[in-house]
């Protein structure tokens, strides 16, 4: 029926699963980016004072322009043009096209100005991202760096196996029988030789796994909801925000699509038991 359980998780987790796909998506590029040292671009403390001198100069030229902007204000003030100037728009046009002598060009200046000001936002942007980098590039050098380097090339490794599998499974329309951590866990013990009792380890190996994902995965959708809701937010419309995330975890949209989606990295005994609580989705 429509109101039944399989209906109305249904239509769930097809918004959920969504949401969950471009969040993965921005993960899946967005972690690697972060914490893998391969992307780290090599930063020395003298391109950041280099630099920091160019913004420091931008600084003092903005400076000695405004300068000059005032004293001409002020002269023209003192001469009483202030008062003289034709308004309208043709007082205006008048007053940009021409200059008195031995006066400032004042339209001229400001739009240097303008122009001076733009590059210091854009050096003290390039400023901060080099900062970033640097401190990056020291975090990498610790322990906790080279662990989640390590965990970087594991999981985009993870990712890449499960697009190729999920790629294969929706073209020829079949249901992966085996999770990931079971079939890796066969190849190797096959492949080395050895005893090892693949059933009882590789529950709890993809027990772990999926325990990790699910935290890693609300975390990271936690962090990403408030870092989205810190730039639209307001006084005024905070209360709105408020009110849509506790709909949305009222509704329970993304927790029940991660509940469909990690089924494939369970093994199949415990699978179906989801797949009976869930229905046949």
């Amino acid at each position: 029926g429509i109101l039944s359980i399989e209906q109305l998780i249904s239509r769930v987790g097809v918004i959920g699963v969504t949401l969950m796909a471009l969040l993965s998506g921005f993960g899946a590029v967005n972690c690697p980016y972060t914490y893998m040292s391969y992307f780290l671009r090599n930063v020395t403390d003298a391109d950041i004072l280099a630099l920091e001198r160019r913004l420091l100069q931008t600084m003092d030229m903005i400076v000695s322009k405004k300068k000059r902007i005032a004293v001409a204000h002020r002269t023209m003030f003192q001469r009483g043009e202030v008062h003289n100037r034709p308004s309208g728009f043709w007082g205006m046009i008048k007053s940009v096209t021409t200059s008195v002598p031995g006066s400032e060009n004042l339209a001229l200046i400001q739009q240097e100005v303008d122009a001076l000001e733009e590059l210091s936002r854009q050096l003290f942007l390039e400023t901060a991202d080099l900062h970033a980098t640097k401190e990056r590039i020291e975090y990498s050098k610790t322990f906790q760096g080279k662990y989640f380097n390590f965990l970087g090339y594991f999981f985009s490794i993870y990712c890449v196996w499960k697009i190729f599998m999920a790629t294969i499974n929706i073209v020829f329309d079949r249901v992966g029988k085996t999770d990931p951590v079971t079939r890796g866990i066969e190849i190797t013990v096959n492949y080395l030789g050895i005893q090892f009792d693949v059933k009882f380890w590789s529950q709890h190996i993809s027990f772990i796994l999926v325990g990790i994902i699910i935290v890693t995965s609300i975390r990271g959708l936690l962090i990403t909801l408030t870092k989205f809701f810190y730039a639209i937010s307001s006084s005024k419309s905070s209360n709105v925000i408020v009110l849509l995330l506790a709909q949305i975890m009222v509704s329970g949209m993304y927790f029940v699509s991660s509940v469909l989606l990690i089924r494939m990295s369970m093994p199949p005994e415990y699978r179906t038991i989801i797949t009976e609580v869930l229905g046949e989705l």
